[in-house]
């Protein structure tokens, strides 16, 4: 599979979890692969060097925190010049954690607004050139909780639907050139520091699926976006197994 071939494609966030799966998954459609990340540098660069091993020169890692506006050329600046273009940008990086009414402190708000809403904006004002001068395509991960409040998340939550509407507002301002969709992940992958299997069970039961989606499905409806929907565009796809068939 090379449909991707000669592709470059950023994925924030993607030293692990759903931003790594999504990285393998263009990888070996063809693309070449930027794995970003802020603090996972272990994992950055073991996903770096196995890549590389199967394709020389088709995966590089670039450092960086999105909440400081000021660090985002740079980032670009590294990638534009080892990679030589920019065709697709994914917004995957986030913060997730409560915040109950009673108990949000403005760090909360920043914290959260930054990694899920302002750090895609800016990023994404950004690397709109580059996206324009080859055609390409920006996916955002929104969440299912952007269309329907996660109790105790109101600043998360929030945060997401603010992210569903500047997928609608980048598609409009960007088209022709450049596509702007994102997917809706629902029960996919759990916070590691959250093992309540009782919360899983009663969440999973209210999907018509009744069971649990992986980062294959995430990473699958990016690349669907990506390589095969080129009259699609301002749409976010929940990937949610009918969890939202449930009120």
């Amino acid at each position: 599979m090379d449909n991707l071939k000669d592709k470059v494609v950023l994925v924030t966030g993607s030293a692990r979890r759903v931003g790594a799966e999504t990285i393998r998954v263009l990888h070996a459609d063809g693309a070449n692969v930027v794995v970003h990340y802020r603090s996972s540098s272990a994992e950055a660069e073991a996903l770096n060097s196995k890549l590389n091993i199967l394709r020389e020169g088709s995966c590089m890692t670039v450092q960086g925190d999105l909440t400081d506006i000021k660090n985002l050329a740079n980032i670009i600046d590294t990638v534009i010049k080892t990679m030589g273009k920019l065709d697709v940008l994914v917004n995957n990086a986030s913060t997730f954690y409560p915040t109950p009414v009673g108990d949000i402190t403005e760090d909360n708000w920043d914290d959260l607004m930054g990694s899920n809403l302002k750090a895609p904006l800016f990023l994404s004002q950004l690397v709109a050139p580059y996206l324009k001068s080859t055609q390409g395509c920006i996916v955002n991960i929104v969440d299912v909780h952007g269309f329907r409040p996660m109790k105790n998340y109101p600043v998360y939550s929030v945060a997401k639907a603010g992210l569903l509407m500047l997928t609608q507002s980048l598609a409009r301002e960007l088209g022709p050139d450049v596509r702007v969709n994102g997917v809706a992940p629902g029960a996919i992958l759990w916070p590691e520091e959250d093992e309540n299997q009782s919360d899983k069970d009663v969440l999973l039961a209210k999907t018509a699926l009744k069971r649990e989606g992986s980062p294959n499905d995430i990473a699958k409806a990016i690349l669907f976006l990506v390589r095969d929907a080129d009259y699609i565009t301002g749409q976010v796809i929940p990937i949610d197994g009918g969890r939202m068939l449930n009120h």
